[in-house]
């Protein structure tokens, strides 16, 4: 065996890391942003191979976000909310977060949307409400739809056995 140590190659590491995230069928990218990430991911490798166990802070930039729509397209049609990272209208936006790695409140900090900025269509909220309205949620145990509109009215007197001879 030989004293010699594996290093190993940067560019190499960072190609190959490269093609993996590009390989992943749930990477959405455009080929502008290709160059750009593997100038990172080399400076990012170039730093742990050398020894410095992080990357280098001064070439990292803030990252201003601007959405795909404005807040209040996003909210003009009350059967769907359009989302700001890609556009398309959605139902509800809590799946589609949690597929992009985000909770509500990140999404609406990275947007600046107000926290009151909902996350469901209002329609499809309407009809969910509507739904378990019928479905009985929201009533006290025991209570059914006809005994709260049988407590609104007073039941009908029985006729006694000596009121029915008269």
């Amino acid at each position: 065996m030989s004293d010699e140590t594996y290093q190993p190659n940067p560019v190499e590491l960072a190609t190959e890391l490269t093609i993996a995230w590009l390989s992943n069928p749930n990477t959405r990218t455009s080929a502008d942003d290709v160059p750009a990430f593997l100038m990172q991911m080399h400076s990012s490798v170039q730093s742990l191979v050398d020894g410095s166990q992080t990357p280098d802070t001064t070439a990292e930039e803030v990252q201003e976000y601007v959405g795909a729509v404005t807040a209040r397209k996003s909210l003009a049609n009350p059967n769907h909310i359009i989302s700001m990272i890609d556009g398309k209208p959605y139902k509800t936006l809590r799946r589609h977060l949690s597929t992009n790695g985000m909770t509500p409140a990140e999404y609406r900090e990275r947007y600046n949307l107000k926290a009151d900025y909902p996350m469901v269509a209002a329609a499809y909220s309407e009809s969910r409400r509507a739904m378990a309205k019928r479905n009985g949620l929201g009533r006290k145990p025991g209570q059914t739809s006809a005994a709260k509109a049988g407590a609104a009215q007073p039941a009908p007197r029985k006729r006694k056995a000596e009121d029915a001879v008269e």
